[in-house]
């Protein structure tokens, strides 16, 4: 599949030759006899550099469709709300089943966990998903915020009013907040994590004194080609608006930008493409390291969200204990495994599961790597069986009363550390 390529670029598409005006955005007339229509997703006074807009030119504007009415969000909840008390606590799960029934995208969504608030625009959502059927004759946008999309077992088609993203696991997607879009299954099921960013864009971390290389380059980001759907009929428009989910009949596809030309749209990343930096000599890094995507919050160095990952790499520092440390930090992480196994929990943490570290909890290795890494003959190792990420954010997070209640919650994950012993020895 053809995509364009560049982070955040100003890009233009079109799927019929002359689609796109020449030297204006809002002609009189459109060629082909389509409507002209912004998008935009940040605010119109907001900075050159983080202004993000995209002129649409589409077969009907936006506007023309029913009236919305609720629909049963079933387990889908957004922060703001009361979903659920917040406690000190160490939290993991188990990964979510594949449904029985026939299930989509937006019946498929349970969150797990919330933070901030979405009508104040800070903090997230943390959803899983699991579907076994792709989106029929169904439509969605958010206005709640933007969708950074994690699967972990299953392909995906993203068709969006851009174009149409293919995403497998090991690769992310993120949609702008209130594009419209349907998910397609390209396998029998899927399964997932979605983070819903009620915050600032996802941006790029500076790279500092890394340079100019390194991390996530923008090159390697796509994004779709245009191509419109002309289809009539009875569909549904769903959307999620202040934590609640609508639907809205509409009678054609809202897939129907013939050409758009912007930078506020739909990308993709394969993960396998992230430049990895790490210590070439002692001490286990700062996960900082490993951020591929940011949600700046209004104080510098402190994210609404960090999105970082845990890929494949090699360990060489020297005398060091080379799992990550034990600590507490200010900063609250929400822990999800796409394959293999995280170096820190070899045991109970599975590909699908997830886990939760808030705001000064104390956590890091289980007893068994500890006294493993700690004995460990320290010759280059490379750990390539692994693809672990973390949600990190400024705020606390807070697991919903489903996240507490499930059977999937491990309630004996603190055992985790039963094993650790005392080797204190005044005598050396």
């Amino acid at each position: 599949m053809d995509y364009l390529h560049g982070f955040g670029n100003e890009h233009e598409t079109e799927a019929l030759a002359g689609a796109l005006p020449v030297g204006r955005f809002s002609p009189q007339r459109v060629a082909f006899g389509l409507y002209a229509e912004q998008f935009s997703s940040t605010a119109f006074t907001a900075p050159r550099a983080h202004n993000r807009r995209t002129w649409f030119y589409r077969i009907r504007p936006s506007v023309l469709h029913g009236e919305f009415s609720p629909y049963n969000g079933k387990l889908l909840e957004t922060a703001g709300g009361d979903a659920g008390t917040v406690c000190p606590n160490v939290l993991r799960w188990d990964p979510l089943p594949l449904p029985e029934e026939a299930t989509d995208f937006i019946d498929g969504l349970v969150t797990i966990a919330v933070n901030g608030d979405a009508m104040a625009q800070a903090g997230m959502g943390i959803h899983l998903y699991a579907i076994n059927q792709s989106m029929q004759q169904r439509f969605f946008y958010c206005a709640d915020g933007e969708l950074l999309f994690i699967p972990q077992a299953g392909s995906l088609r993203l068709r969006t009013e851009c174009g149409r993203l293919e995403l497998s696991p090991g690769e992310i997607a993120v949609l702008p907040r209130g594009m419209k879009f349907a998910v397609d299954l390209l396998d029998d099921s899927a399964r997932g994590y979605l983070c819903e960013n009620y915050g600032a864009p996802f941006s790029l971390p500076e790279r500092g004194p890394v340079g100019a290389n390194g991390y996530a380059n923008d090159r390697d980001f796509c994004y779709p080609v245009a191509a419109y759907e002309e289809d009539e009929g009875e569909f549904e428009l769903l959307c999620k608006f202040a934590g609640h989910l609508y639907t809205a009949p509409i009678g054609h596809s809202p897939l129907d930008v013939v050409a758009w030309t912007g930078n506020s749209a739909p990308y993709k990343y394969d993960l396998a493409r992230f430049n990895v930096m790490g210590s070439v000599s002692y001490d286990h890094p700062d996960p900082s390291i490993y951020t591929v995507l940011t949600s700046p919050s209004d104080t510098a160095g402190v994210a609404n969200i960090d999105f970082v990952i845990f890929p494949p790499r090699w360990m060489v520092a020297e005398d060091t204990f080379r799992p990550p440390w034990y600590h507490r930090n200010i900063m609250s992480e929400f822990m999800g495994l796409i394959e293999g196994t995280y170096d820190a929990k070899e045991e109970g943490f599975v590909p699908g599961g997830a886990s939760l570290h808030n705001c000064m909890a104390s956590h890091g290795p289980e007893a068994a790597v500890f006294e493993k890494a700690s004995t460990a003959e320290l010759a280059p190792d490379r750990y390539a069986d692994t693809m672990a990420f973390m949600l990190e954010s400024r705020y606390l997070i807070q697991p919903t009363y489903w996240a507490m209640n499930t059977t999937l919650r491990q309630r004996d994950y603190t055992r985790c550390w039963e094993g650790l012993e005392k080797h204190f020895s005044p005598a050396g």
